[in-house]
């Protein structure tokens, strides 16, 4: 007898979150000419340097939390004056030191 395959829906549940875990939480275009979109802003005379990664696709916010985490040791005086925080939940906006090709690398190593 000949009977037609049913997928059990536990097993195409599993396979699902299986995939979904695989899926990173955010992602960055590169621009029209194939850069990284990471920008530097000089405030204040020289005094306030800004680092911003716009155009976040996915969670702007779990980007910040890996950043913070992984982009220098945990202890290091980098880490300690290193200040990231959303915008628009689109943009991150990097403070504390001029960093941009540290970013660049860390977003490089991950594929972006």
């Amino acid at each position: 007898m000949f009977r037609p395959f049913k997928p059990q829906i536990s097993a195409l549940r599993n396979l699902h979150s299986q995939h979904r875990a695989a899926q990173p939480l955010y992602s960055l275009k590169r621009t029209q000419h194939g850069s990284l979109p990471v920008y530097s802003d000089i405030r204040n005379g020289g005094s306030r340097y800004l680092l911003y990664i716009r155009n976040v696709d996915g969670d702007a916010q779990a980007l910040s939390k890996d950043l913070s985490s992984s982009l220098f040791p945990s202890g290091s005086p980098e880490a300690a004056s290193l200040k990231i925080h959303t915008q628009r939940s689109r943009h991150v906006v990097i403070q504390g030191g001029r960093w941009k090709n540290q970013v660049m690398d860390w977003l490089s190593q991950r594929g972006f």
